[in-house]
């Protein structure tokens, strides 16, 4: 289900048109976690949503200002999660234009407690890295609509991915940011990543009828609700695996990656093993599995029967 690696190459910086009322720039930012770099959208035809800034780069926020049309504006800009390659360049970019920076919350909002439980034991960092100070100036909650000249947006919490993340629903479509993308399955790093809230959120997703995902990341997603039930399965197929492991008895998320991320290089295992400490801590709210001491990172689980 993945996209080929050659099939998704725009050119850095430059305005695409994907639909009558929407363009994309992409950000100066590829790595194995972002691939070709950040998807900042623009929305509308005269006063514009910008989505998902991208990193603090001066570069691409010339690309951003450049691509404003004369009597175009930005009114709105809109963060769909605060990690370090989409929300930096939001302050900015209000700087420059004047528009509100809006958001579902801070780097903290939305935490599950079962995170905010994790992190207290020390558990942090991992991933894509979070926007520490990112602070919007006025906060979006689940079911809002932001309205704009021509346009609205309906806002959805998606959390897994980070605590704070939401996807945007504008005329059938579907603003994803990481939760759902073409080339890659997101990434569930905990405390910020929660594994139990990405599942519900991959659900409830699936539950509506899209015509394209816009990601954060690679190209338009084009067949929604195939790309959604493959994440579900993928994800329920490393469940599997994590408790076919256990089935040898107690270990550790560092012992299970090793065993299950056997193709894996050796850079990404990091990212595997938060993955793995995402499903462990999935399956002890299932009931599935329970830490043989206190719940932290590093703990030792067993299978239940």
């Amino acid at each position: 289900m993945n996209q080929s690696l050659d099939a998704f190459d725009p050119p850095v910086g430059q305005p695409v048109r994907l639909e009558p009322r929407l363009r994309r720039i992409l950000a100066p930012n590829p790595s194995p976690m972002t691939f070709r770099g950040t998807n900042t959208y623009l929305v509308g035809d005269r006063d514009l949503a910008v989505i998902d800034p991208g990193p603090e780069d001066p570069a691409h926020l010339a690309a951003i200002l450049s691509a404003l049309e004369p009597g175009q504006s930005v009114s709105h800009i809109i963060v769909t999660h605060s990690h370090l390659d989409h929300s930096p360049l939001a302050r900015p970019l209000a700087a420059r234009t004047g528009a509100q920076v809006l958001a579902f919350g801070g780097p903290e909002a939305g935490r599950s407690a079962v995170m905010r439980r994790l992190a207290a034991t020390g558990l942090s960092g991992g991933g894509e890295g979070v926007d520490l100070g990112f602070a919007p100036d006025a906060t979006v909650a689940d079911g809002d609509d932001i309205d704009g000249d021509g346009w609205t947006l309906e806002v959805l919490h998606t959390p897994g991915h980070l605590g704070n993340h939401i996807a945007l629903a504008w005329e059938g479509a579907c603003f994803s940011g990481d939760h759902v993308m073409g080339w890659a399955s997101s990434l569930v790093s905990p405390p910020d990543g929660d594994l139990t809230d990405f599942m519900a959120s991959c659900r409830r997703l699936r539950a509506r009828d899209w015509r394209v995902f816009h990601p954060g990341h690679g190209a338009p997603v084009t067949d929604a609700a195939a790309r959604l039930d493959w994440l579900i399965g993928h994800r329920l197929s490393r469940e599997a695996a994590i408790l076919e492991a256990l089935a040898d008895g107690p270990a550790d998320a560092a012992t299970l990656t090793a065993r299950i991320y056997t193709e894996t290089p050796a850079a990404l295992l990091p990212a595997a093993r938060r993955n793995v400490i995402a499903h462990l801590v999935d399956l002890k709210m299932k009931n599935r599995v329970v830490p043989t001491d206190d719940l932290t990172a590093d703990a030792q689980f067993r299978r239940l029967t």
